[in-house]
Formats: structure tokens, C-alpha cells, sequence
């Protein structure tokens, strides 16, 4: 298909937009692919459709090789089937709600289990329908609270999301399976360099979970792996490794000792070396006890937490929520403090917390026998040699410290290294979540009723094209890999001459008829403002039909190598079906 840039609906930019933080959002819209319409927002110009609709197509084939079938439900919901769930709720501020004319509550669909398992319950009812998957490709809507770096993350965004149904968990494996090769081969044909990760499930439930993550110093999301075994996770997801108890029996009596103006770690730990108590200190001999309050879905009241954590380390939120999801999770304010005097700040310990009913969770690494310096819950004081199982007793471990790169590899496979990423895809065995709150069974051959287990499996659509932009660009533009470029080769008139517009026109109809998709700039611009218009767009082989043209000759440029080679204008048509895979 022949796009002409001189009717072609595009306006390049040579300044990057104000808003804009990461690469893939300033090159978006300077290349006319996107265009902000309201934060978090955004609309598809012609080139930016292309590019999305190619990505789809992929994701399509590889969906349908493995026996998906396409459906699509509305994005316009009604509240019951989440209230069902309690999801209502549970979202909490992240749901666009609204109401219809007549009072009737509605929302915009954030994800779709709900639809997708009672369109199944409103359809099978026997063992022989099952197993099946479905599919759609969907816009979805989540009120983020600040949304950024363009369309990596929106408050409306494209998704495929599948669900499995299969009448046993062998089956549920099974399907897992083949969603995750399916998408291997899907973000392999993308170009991507990715990496598959341990995950957590969050709101949707469910276990066996796995994250795609495309590499990019500007993801969001943070993940370790060992360099020494295939272990690889989501920080969110990581598990401490425990060390092993130690006896109680020699450890000296815990002492309370003065020590004023220490409420931070730092202070604390020159403090005690300044006093010569026969031993040197570090942070990691403190423990250091956060206090944040919880609430679950739907309740009106707060309830406190203690989390204790050695203090050479901080407390992660995202890990901590992750722990506690879905309780929401907020850390305390100056009017909790004032209304509980027992929670002296920056001398907190474990005694008051147990003398006042708190809970508290610490670290798997604070194990029976261990010795810690922590708050005496008393201003200026702290205790030393407080021993985990004989002076305190932790209510239950918690993941919350941060995990940090040389940290020992879960699987005791060397020390962990970390990096950085974008999720493009998320793949988990919902079980009986859904099926459980809707019933959805299935008469099994002997007449009796058998519940459906789910596997729902993600691929973020739009954020592909983020993705892949944040991956493949250098300082002239955007690079595209041929499998979602918005052409395959991009011909560049460079002259005003009837003789090059109609040699370039001529050029663009061949490589069309010989099943090119092909993007001719022959608008009246100079050469130079058309080449760096080239560069921007990303095209993957760009041509120039320039001076070489009186001596039989043609330019073509790879785009991500820079490779320039003079090609006969008789075989470029040739050359060019070649480099494109078209034979």
C-alpha cells in the first residue's frame, strides 16, 4: 500500500513536548504518532493506528495458533458482576465510576474477568464444551493518580486479556503453557529483549504467576535475577531467605541505655560506637520498626501495623503493599502519633506494640536467637541486645525491606543482580476465584458438578508501541522493527526536479506492486527537512531517489545500522522484496 506524506494526515515536531520524561513519549509525538488529549490520554494519529494495529495482528495470530477464540464485551459496565467480587470496592480509587440517567451505578472497565466468566457460565454447561480460551483485544480505563511517560501509563489503554476454562488444574497447567509460549513467540516477532519473572497477582488473585518485562532503564518496574541459575523476579515477588535459628541460651540479657538525640539509624549507630561498648555497630545490628495503618476494602476503620526490618534496610511500599494487598496501606501522620502516646517516634520497639494489641510482622531474616538494638519505647532510650523469642515475639514475617542487588539469590544460586523494566505481559492461574463467585460448573460425565478453574494472561497493547519505541530509537528518531513499522520502506524524493518526483513516483509504484508497504515523502520540503523527517518516523529501510538517479543509481539506508549502500535502480525493487522478507 502506497501513503503519500504530501496528503498524509502528519505534523513532525523539532521540540520535544514539555511534558514528556522518557524517549518513547517525546519521539511518539514529535513523529506525529500520538497526540495528548487530556492526562493520561491520548490519541492515535495515522502512522501511530498503523503501528498499533500491526502489533495487534501479531498478538491475533499467535492467539489463534493456539486454538483462542476473539470476542469482545463492551467498556461501558454495570456494577453488580464487581460488586459480586467485591472488586467494586477493592479497586477503590482507581475505578472510573459513574451513574446512568436513571441512578444505575456503571463503571469503565478496568479488567474483565467478571464478563468473561459468566459469558461461559451463560453458555457451557457440560464437560465436553470444555476446555476453552477467549479472547479480546480491549480498550481499559484505571484512574491513575499520576499518570505518566505518555502511553507507558495512561488512564485509557489498549489490552489483549485471555481467560482459560478448563475443568481441572492439570488442564489450568496446560493452559498456562501454552499462553506462555504463545507469548515468547509473540514479543520474539516484536524484537524485544525481555525477561520472564516470578510476580505477584495483586487485585486479580490467583497464583503461578509470571511477568513479561521489556528491558529499559525508564520501566517502572524493578527486577533482580541471578547471573549463576535461571532465577528471575519481580522485586514485589521476591522471597527473603531465612537463616537458620540460633540458640537464646548465650546471648547477654538485653540492657536499656541512654541515648540521647538518636532517633534516625545513622545517629544511633555512631552513638553506640562513641560509647565503647566493647562492640562495634552497624546499621544492620538495628532494628528499625515502621509503623503504617491498613484498612480493607470496604471498612471505615484503620487498623495499625508494625514492621520491623533490620536498619540497614528500607521499608519498599510497593513490597509491602504487595504483602498486604488488598488492604490499602498508609503510613502514619502527625495526629496518629498525637493520639497514641505509647508510639514515642524514632524510639519505637516491639514491647509497646505488644502491650498495646499492635501487630507486628518483621523481616525473615529476624529469626529466633537473633540480637538487635531497637527503640526502649521511651524518648532518648534504646535497648540493646533484644533477643527475637526470648524478649520479643513477632506476630509473623512480612516481605516489606527492599531488596537490593547483591543480596543472596533465593534459589542459593549466587547473589542477585538487578535492572529495570516495562511490563508488556502478565500470565497467572486465577483457579476458582471467579467460577467460585459466579458458579460456574460443568456436569461431568457421572452427572455431578465440576467447578472451572481460570488462567487469565495479559499483554498491554498500546504499551507494546512504548515498548518497543523506549528499545529501539537513537538520537535521530524512532527505529522500528519491520514487524510493526507503519511501512516497510520509506522513499525519499531529494530534489524538486520532474525528473527525481517522477523517478521516485514511479520507484514507490513498483515497490507496491511487488507487495511493499511504502511511505513516498514527496512533499515540496528541502532534502533535509525530508531526511530528518525519515530518521524521526523509524521507518526500517529508507530510500533516496536523489543526483544518483541520472547514473542508473538509487540510496538505501538501514535505519538501525546506518548502513548506506548505492543499489542499481534496475534491482533495487528486487534488493529491497529481499530485505523486507517478502519472498
Amino acid at each position: 500500500m502506497l501513503t503519500r506524506m504530501s496528503s498524509l494526515f502528519l505534523r513532525t515536531l523539532r521540540e520535544d513536548p514539555a511534558d514528556a520524561e522518557v524517549p518513547s513519549h517525546k519521539l511518539l509525538v514529535r513523529a506525529g504518532y500520538v497526540r495528548r488529549i487530556a492526562p493520561g490520554v491520548y490519541s492515535w494519529l495515522p502512522l501511530g493506528l498503523k503501528v498499533l494495529r500491526n502489533i495487534e495482528q501479531v498478538v491475533r495470530e499467535e492467539m489463534d495458533a493456539i486454538g483462542a477464540q476473539e470476542i469482545q464485551f463492551p467498556a461501558l459496565l454495570p456494577r453488580e458482576p464487581y460488586e459480586a467480587t467485591n472488586r467494586w470496592t477493592e479497586y477503590g480509587p482507581n475505578l472510573f465510576r459513574l451513574k446512568d440517567r436513571k441512578g444505575g451505578d456503571y463503571l469503565l472497565g478496568p479488567t474483565h474477568e467478571e464478563l468473561f466468566t459468566l459469558a461461559v457460565k451463560g453458555e457451557y454447561s457440560s464437560y465436553k464444551d470444555y476446555p476453552v480460551i477467549l479472547y479480546q483485544i480491549q480498550a481499559k480505563y484505571r484512574d491513575e493518580e499520576r499518570p505518566r511517560a505518555g502511553i507507558l501509563r495512561g488512564r485509557e489503554f489498549l489490552m489483549k486479556d485471555s481467560y482459560s476454562f478448563d475443568l481441572s488444574d492439570e488442564g489450568l497447567s496446560e493452559s498456562y503453557r501454552k499462553h506462555r509460549e504463545a507469548y515468547v513467540k509473540i514479543f520474539d516477532r516484536l524484537g524485544l529483549r525481555y525477561v520472564i519473572v516470578s510476580a505477584t497477582s495483586g487485585a486479580m488473585g490467583g497464583s503461578a504467576s509470571e511477568e513479561f518485562l521489556a528491558e529499559s532503564d525508564t520501566g517502572e518496574d524493578t527486577f533482580v535475577r541471578s547471573l549463576e541459575s535461571g532465577y528471575a523476579a519481580n522485586v514485589e515477588a521476591v522471597t527473603t531467605p531465612a537463616p537458620p535459628a540460633q540458640p537464646i541460651d548465650d546471648k547477654p540479657a538485653a540492657q536499656v541505655h541512654h541515648t540521647p538525640d538518636t532517633p534516625t539509624i545513622e545517629s544511633l549507630v555512631d552513638f553506640l560506637n562513641a560509647a565503647d561498648l566493647g562492640r562495634t555497630f552497624t546499621a544492620a545490628d538495628t532494628l528499625k520498626n515502621v509503623l503504617v495503618k491498613t484498612r480493607l476494602p470496604g471498612a471505615k476503620d484503620w487498623e495499625l501495623l508494625g514492621v520491623g526490618v533490620p536498619g540497614d534496610r528500607e521499608v519498599d511500599m510497593k513490597r509491602l503493599e504487595a504483602s498486604l494487598a488488598p488492604a490499602e496501606v498508609a503510613l502514619l501522620d502527625d495526629a496518629d502519633f498525637a493520639a497514641r502516646p505509647f508510639l514515642v517516634k524514632g524510639y519505637i520497639g516491639p514491647g509497646a506494640l505488644a502491650a498495646n494489641g499492635v501487630k507486628y510482622l518483621v523481616d525473615p531474616r529476624i529469626v529466633t536467637g537473633t540480637a538487635w538494638v531497637t527503640g526502649a519505647d521511651k524518648a532518648d532510650h534504646h535497648v540493646v541486645d533484644l533477643v527475637a523469642g526470648r524478649d520479643f515475639t513477632p506476630d509473623g514475617t512480612i516481605e516489606a525491606a527492599e531488596v537490593r542487588a547483591g543480596d543472596p539469590s533465593p534459589d542459593g544460586a549466587g547473589a542477585l543482580v538487578a535492572a529495570r523494566g516495562i511490563e508488556i505481559g502478565h500470565i497467572f492461574q486465577l483457579g476458582r476465584k471467579y467460577t467460585d463467585a459466579f458458579t460456574l460448573d460443568a456436569l461431568g460425565p457421572d452427572g455431578k458438578p465440576v467447578r472451572i478453574t481460570m488462567g487469565s494472561y495479559g499483554i498491554g497493547v498500546s504499551r507494546l508501541v512504548a515498548a518497543i519505541a523506549e528499545q529501539s530509537h537513537d538520537e535521530s528518531g524512532l527505529i522500528w522493527p519491520r514487524s510493526v513499522a507503519p511501512a516497510d520502506v520509506h522513499v525519499v524524493v531529494a530534489g524538486k526536479s520532474a525528473e527525481l518526483i517522477e523517478g521516485g513516483e514511479q520507484l514507490a509504484g513498483e515497490l507496491e506492486a511487488a507487495g511493499l508497504r511504502v511511505l513516498l515523502d514527496d512533499r515540496k520540503a528541502s532534502p533535509g527537512v525530508k531526511f530528518a523527517d525519515a530518521e524521526l518516523i523509524g521507518v526500517p529501510t529508507i530510500v533516496v531517489v536523489g543526483r544518483g538517479l541520472a547514473s542508473g543509481l538509487v540510496e538505501v539506508k538501514d535505519r538501525r545500522t546506518g548502513e548506506r549502500t548505492e543499489i542499481a535502480r534496475d534491482t533495487v525493487v528486487e534488493h529491497l522484496v529481499e530485505v523486507a522478507g517478502k519472498r
